[in-house]
C-alpha cells in the first residue's frame, strides 16, 4: 500500500490512526509515494513548521519511499492522456502518485477518492 493520508495520521486521526496500527503489526512499514513526501515537506517549509518538518523527517527515514520511476512517469502520462481526451482534469501530482501506486501494484490509501477514482485500473482504500 502506498500511504497518502499521512496528514491525517500526524494530526491524530482515530480511524487513521487505528489503521495504521494494525498495518503496522502486519507490514512493519509505512510505504509513501516520492510525491507524497514532497508535498509534506513543501507544505511545512511554507508554513515554516520546523517542529513537524522534524518529525516528518524521521517518520520517512524509518519507512519506505517509493520513487518516480522512468516507468511510473510514463503510466502517469498514459493516464494524462486519456484523462484530458475524455474531458476529465486530474492534477499531475495526483497522476504522479497513481502512477508510482500502479506501477508498484499497490493500492492507494486516501481520503482525496474524487480525484483518484477517476483514474481507471487505480486501487483506491480510504482509511478516513
Amino acid at each position: 500500500m502506498i500511504l497518502n493520508i499521512l496528514s491525517y495520521f500526524f494530526k491524530g486521526d482515530e480511524n487513521v490512526c487505528k489503521h495504521f496500527e494494525g498495518y503496522l503489526k502486519k507490514w512493519e512499514i509505512i510505504e509513501i509515494s516520492i510525491i507524497t513526501y514532497y508535498e509534506i515537506v513543501s507544505g511545512l517549509l511554507t508554513k515554516k513548521a520546523h517542529k513537524q518538518l522534524k518529525q516528518f523527517q524521521e517518520f520517512a527515514a524509518d519507512n519506505l519511499i517509493i520513487p518516480l520511476t522512468e516507468k511510473a512517469a510514463n503510466i502517469s502520462a498514459k493516464l494524462y492522456a486519456q484523462l484530458r481526451q475524455s474531458g476529465t482534469i486530474v492534477d499531475d501530482i495526483d497522476l504522479l502518485i497513481a502512477g508510482i501506486a500502479m506501477e508498484n501494484e499497490m493500492v492507494l490509501v486516501t481520503n482525496n477518492q474524487k480525484h483518484f477514482s477517476r483514474i481507471e485500473g487505480l486501487n483506491i482504500d480510504n482509511w478516513k
